[in-house]
């Protein structure tokens, strides 16, 4: 009896948990989910976090989450192959395993300096040059044995670039052999947010990150995008605090028509609005016709 007891509370939660990831290919560019949630716990899954892939090689990181790390590991992608990483704002479930990404590089044979691309500050979040100093400052970083990725003593160097919150026009901030990054501010209530479009292999994805859809900026980025992935925080019955910092299904709806972005992945799903897939779809849909994927962690889309 306690073996069945025991099967049955075992495949119930199995039941629960995020599909299982799929298979990135060697040829073209993929989008990899290596955190399709926020910062509760309760949602078994990673914080947020994403993967470009171009050509069977990891080369653009956008965001990085508690709980990525392990998934970047579980999708066998090179620290070394990274071109960029890439940071929408820098609350911890956007950024919070960085640093030990940075450490982890420490056993990698990685000697190309990192651009590190991110929001200016305020006095709620730091700039991205204050976020990667405060980290690793070899006189009052929280962690200075990891000083040399600032001094250029180290394997590496980190180069922080920013993107002023406040900007209103799509910005190139790199730019790299075949690939690049630019970025726009958008609205996250008081906090500083960039949203991410990066051009890569003749394909282009766009990051909304964080933010309530008040500034009428993403819009711009993701013209024509082939994949627009949009955080799905909120439902649509959102008030308050809530909604000055997040965006409901129905305006993620309306900027994917105004963009005519191609396909959508919904992201950032947190447990308000996971057990309300249908609706938000509903939603989307009064304005958006293409395709609407649902991410969960360590998912792939090949970008069309």
């Amino acid at each position: 009896m306690k073996r069945s007891i025991k099967w049955l509370a075992t495949l119930a939660l199995s039941a629960s948990l995020p599909a299982a990831a799929s298979t990135c290919g060697d040829q073209g560019v993929w989008l990899q989910v290596l955190g399709s949630g926020g910062p509760e716990v309760g949602d078994q899954r990673a914080s947020s976090s994403y993967l470009i892939w171009h050509n069977g090689k990891a080369r653009i990181l956008v965001d990085f989450g508690s709980g990525a790390l392990l998934h970047f590991e579980e999708a066998q992608a090179k620290i070394e192959d990274l071109s960029a990483v890439a940071f929408t704002h820098f609350h911890v479930d956007h950024s919070g395993d960085f640093p030990a990404l940075v450490k982890a590089s420490f056993f990698s044979p990685r000697t190309a300096s990192l651009p590190v691309l991110g929001p200016s500050g305020n006095h709620l979040l730091p700039s991205t040059e204050q976020f990667v100093t405060r980290l690793f400052n070899e006189s009052n970083g929280v962690w200075p044995y990891l000083s040399d990725h600032l001094s250029g003593n180290g394997a590496y160097p980190l180069i922080p670039l920013e993107l002023a919150s406040n900007s209103t026009q799509p910005t190139t901030v790199w730019e790299g052999v075949s690939a690049k990054l630019s970025g726009v501010g958008v609205n996250h209530g008081p906090l500083p947010a960039i949203a991410w479009r990066a051009d890569i292999g003749g394909k282009s994805i766009v990051f909304s990150g964080d933010m309530n859809g008040r500034s009428g900026t993403l819009e711009k980025l993701a013209k024509h995008a082939d994949l627009l992935v949009a955080h799905n925080a909120v439902p649509e019955s959102a008030r308050g605090v809530a909604r000055r910092l997040h965006m409901p299904p129905s305006v993620i709806g309306k900027i994917a028509n105004a963009a005519s972005a191609k396909e959508v992945v919904i992201s950032h799903r947190m447990l308000r609005t996971l057990e309300r897939k249908e609706e938000t779809e509903r939603f989307i849909r009064d304005s958006y016709k293409g395709p609407v994927h649902f991410a969960n962690d360590l998912n792939c889309f090949a970008v069309p």
